[in-house]
């Protein structure tokens, strides 16, 4: 998850912060809780703001993880006699690095939750250090994670580094008190595993983000919106195919999410499916259909297609996400070859150039940039006649250069080395998929 740029911030998120942090030094005060514990929120939240330039949401959602434990925290600790060691601490750690896909925001928040377990169940400081260790250890196992399975693992990693740990810093501790501790801190390990995985479906409904497992089930083949893309509009699904391959080599090249690219492109062109024979991909036997229409006409059908894909979309409930694509993948782009027919019918200047636009949003995130452009750069390579490495580079970068000047790129945070690279890897993975082939000579009879 991107969270380096700058988000406009309204009255009511930051009503919503201040009530936040109110309701939580309420609970401190009766719960007889040091009321340091929402300050170190508030100060969590100032430093998300100001230095990770998150919006609000974030500080909200990763609030509710750090207000859950403590919730647990106190029902441990006032209601059963258990160690208070059992407290699965690793478990808010392991789910930021799940949901957000960000280490720098999984160290904070593993450094936040074991500061917070620390001052609600007084450990020393050694044991806060320990519950520390055992939830980077586990989130860390966690990072670019394909399977469920890994999670156990996880939390099975988290154990053997806090009994690890444990036992370093206290050498000559007497077996019957290590057996009392250790126990507690060896099942609190398995226990975040388990609960990570009981839990993450539902964190990722309530915070709208989706997780590489998600992503992976969204990328299978057999999933029900891309069988019908296959039967319903195969030129379209080929498109998506190349699109996604020279996505996921550029968000890779940048360091981009590079799974969620890739599910992005899959998915960005589903509106195609409703009417299937008025784009060029899927026009082999048809013809063109647009020659018979005005091209104001044209121009609604063409526009239609976004507002038909993230219908689509909603309907097998594809995550927002992967929803953002669908729009986001045309910006607000001229619809440059019917636009240059109207004013060459003449009317164009009746409606003006704005009615031939698509409505956005402009990308607002690295990776739906990545698909504007691989979108359209697979489009104007298509359109070539000869695929020579020279003419696909020259048209590559004049293509994203032209979507640079017409600012599609003004709301996402891409840098012109990010630009560059991304341009360089299309180049390269096009140059290898048009590369020249040597002529078979004919068998002699």
């Amino acid at each position: 998850m991107k969270l380096l740029k700058s988000y406009p911030i309204s009255f009511d998120q930051v009503f919503m912060m201040v009530m936040t942090l109110a309701a939580l030094a309420v609970f401190c005060h009766f719960a007889g809780l040091p009321l340091i514990i929402p300050f170190l929120v508030f100060l969590f939240g100032l430093h998300l703001f100001f230095y990770k330039k998150a919006p609000v949401r974030v500080f909200l959602h990763l609030g509710f993880l750090l207000v859950l434990l403590l919730f647990a925290a106190h029902l441990l600790k006032s209601s059963t006699g258990l160690s208070y060691f059992y407290l699965p601490v690793a478990v808010v750690a392991m789910l930021t690095t799940l949901l957000f896909n960000d280490m720098q925001l999984t160290f904070m928040m593993a450094f936040m939750s074991s500061a917070l377990a620390g001052l609600m169940m007084d450990f020393s400081l050694s044991e806060t250090l320990i519950l520390f260790m055992g939830s980077l250890a586990g989130a860390y196992k966690l990072k670019d994670a394909r399977t469920r399975g890994v999670v156990l693992w996880a939390g099975l990693l988290a154990a053997f580094v806090q009994v690890s740990c444990y036992y370093l810093i206290n050498p000559d501790i007497n077996t019957t008190v290590a057996m009392g501790i250790l126990k507690p801190l060896f099942i609190n390990g398995l226990i975040s595993g388990i609960v990570v995985i009981a839990s993450l479906k539902v964190f990722e409904a309530l915070f709208g983000e989706v997780t590489n497992f998600t992503l992976l089930e969204l990328s299978d083949s057999s999933h029900p919106l891309l069988k019908r893309m296959v039967v319903e509009a195969p030129g379209t699904y080929h498109h998506s195919l190349i699109v996604s391959n020279l996505a996921e080599a550029a968000a890779d090249a940048i360091g981009a999410h590079a799974l969620l690219v890739r599910v992005g492109a899959y998915y960005h062109d589903i509106g195609k499916m409703v009417n299937p024979e008025y784009f060029t991909e899927n026009q082999i036997i048809t013809g063109n259909k647009h020659d018979l229409l005005e091209p104001s006409m044209s121009r609604l059908v063409i526009l239609n297609h976004v507002k038909e894909g993230v219908d689509l979309a909603r309907k097998y409930r594809l995550s927002q996400k992967i929803v953002d694509f669908i729009p986001q993948h045309h910006g607000t782009s001229l619809i440059h070859y019917f636009y240059q027919k109207a004013l060459a019918e003449g009317e164009a200047q009746e409606v003006g150039e704005e009615e031939y636009r698509y409505p956005g949003p402009k990308p607002q995130t690295k990776e739906s940039a990545i698909v504007l452009l691989a979108d359209s750069v697979e489009g104007a390579t298509r359109a070539l006649e000869e695929h020579t490495p020279q003419k696909i580079e020259d048209l590559a970068r004049k293509v994203i250069n032209n979507k640079f000047i017409d600012g599609q790129l003004d709301e996402c945070n891409l840098t012109l080395r990010d630009i560059d690279a991304i341009a360089s890897t299309f180049v390269r993975v096009l140059g290898a998929m048009y590369h020249s082939r040597v002529k078979y000579p004919e068998t002699s009879k």
